[in-house]
């Protein structure tokens, strides 16, 4: 069995039954930062080391991902929430803002709904608030991923380099399937929570801009004028991206990093 040991910048943490690979860069208030699926921390190359200038950036290789091990679990994003948590709580601060795209994106939204105590800002990046507002084909593309479909591609190889058991990558495609045609419908827990919360969609998302607005709304924002000089606006905000997809919304630097500088050193 080949395992892959290399770990340049990073360590691991046994937290929820996994060894959790992360990275820390910078000083100042933490940001976790969590990435897309299929990706690791890799992902956020333009625009990590704008934040890391800024604050103390804490990557993480989610659950299956890169260099944390698949294990018995499935993909589950409640259990991955549970997952940074307790890195968290390893490295002993009292909270955290958190940055997620895509299934990251899920993953901190679920992280601010079971341990609210923990996130100060969040910052949710090209995610709906229910799996039925993917667009049907990205819904009907997500209940087909199969292993043969990315041989060859820059994620594959990606992963034969560091994930600690390259054999192990049909069964990740195959959880990932479980994991993301999963039903979920989080409405109900959007609308009671009181973390500020940034949301960014590109306006040709996989999913419509409408849903973004949706979203915004259960937190409050979008229903009244804001007045004269601003008093009814609230800690939460929405941004859609011009000219963009789900797929180079994290590639854009130039309109994305002021949004979320803005926003978290507001």
């Amino acid at each position: 069995m080949a395992t892959n040991t290399n770990s340049p910048a990073g360590k691991y943490v046994s937290v929820n039954g996994i060894n959790l690979y992360y990275e820390v860069h910078g000083t100042g208030n933490p940001l976790i930062m969590l990435h897309g699926g299929f990706g690791t921390f890799d992902m956020f190359s333009a625009l990590a080391p704008t934040l890391i200038g800024e604050r103390q950036v804490i990557g993480v290789d989610l659950y299956g991902h890169g260099r944390t091990a698949l294990t018995e679990r499935p993909i589950d994003f409640a259990q991955m929430a549970d997952d940074i948590a307790g890195l968290i709580h390893h490295l002993g601060l009292e909270k955290a803002d958190v940055l997620g795209y895509s299934l990251g994106g899920l993953v901190a939204l679920q992280t601010a709904i079971r341990h609210p105590e923990l996130i100060n800002k969040l910052v949710l990046i090209s995610i709906p608030v229910k799996h039925t507002d993917w667009y049907p084909d990205v819904q009907t593309g997500m209940a087909s991923l199969a292993a043969d479909g990315f041989i060859g591609t820059p994620m594959h190889d990606a992963y034969k380099s560091i994930a600690p058991k390259p054999e192990d990558f049909a069964l990740f495609v195959a959880r990932m399937r479980e994991g993301m045609s999963r039903d979920y419908d989080w409405t109900d827990s959007v609308a009671t929570l009181k973390t500020p919360t940034l949301i960014i969609a590109g306006d040709s998302d996989s999913f419509s801009p409408v849903h973004a607005a949706e979203f915004f709304a259960l937190l409050g924002g979008g229903l009244k004028d804001a007045g004269w000089n601003g008093e009814n606006m609230i800690p939460s905000q929405l941004a859609i991206l011009p000219a963009t997809t789900h797929y180079n919304i994290v590639f854009q630097p130039e309109p994305i990093l002021p949004i979320i500088s803005s926003f978290l050193n507001k």
